[in-house]
């Protein structure tokens, strides 16, 4: 199991703001903030297991967080779209990945690809 994984960002100030729009409706809040350093952290009520930082020569990554439901994951997309990311696929199932895989996807204000997924059992 992932305890923490943290991404890089080009612009530390902007992306802080865009996570906090984003991450929202899967319940996340920006607990960690350490300007002096160019990081913070994000915490879903359990952990802060999600991290940005401006330290390093940038390479777009790929992280995804799971939602409760399918609603959830259209809040993110909606979220990130309105806190300035891009559409890199609007929610739906993704069968070619597994046939209950529904889930979003946004480039951050950085290019990384940010995705929100919900396992629906039920989907056959």
């Amino acid at each position: 199991m992932i305890a923490h994984a943290s991404i890089l960002v080009r612009d530390y100030d902007g992306a802080k703001e865009f996570y906090k729009m984003a991450l929202a409706p899967l319940g996340y809040t920006m607990n960690m903030d350490h300007p002096e350093w160019k990081a913070g952290g994000y915490n879903d009520g359990t952990n802060t297991d999600f991290w940005i930082n401006a330290n390093g020569e940038f390479a777009a990554g790929h992280v995804a967080f799971t939602a409760k439901n399918k609603e959830e994951v259209q809040g993110f997309y909606d979220a990130a779209l309105q806190a300035g990311g891009s559409d890199n696929g609007a929610p739906g199932y993704r069968k070619e990945y597994w046939p209950g895989y529904y889930a979003a996807f946004v480039h951050d204000t950085s290019g990384n690809n940010i995705e929100a997924v919900f396992f629906d059992n039920d989907e056959k």
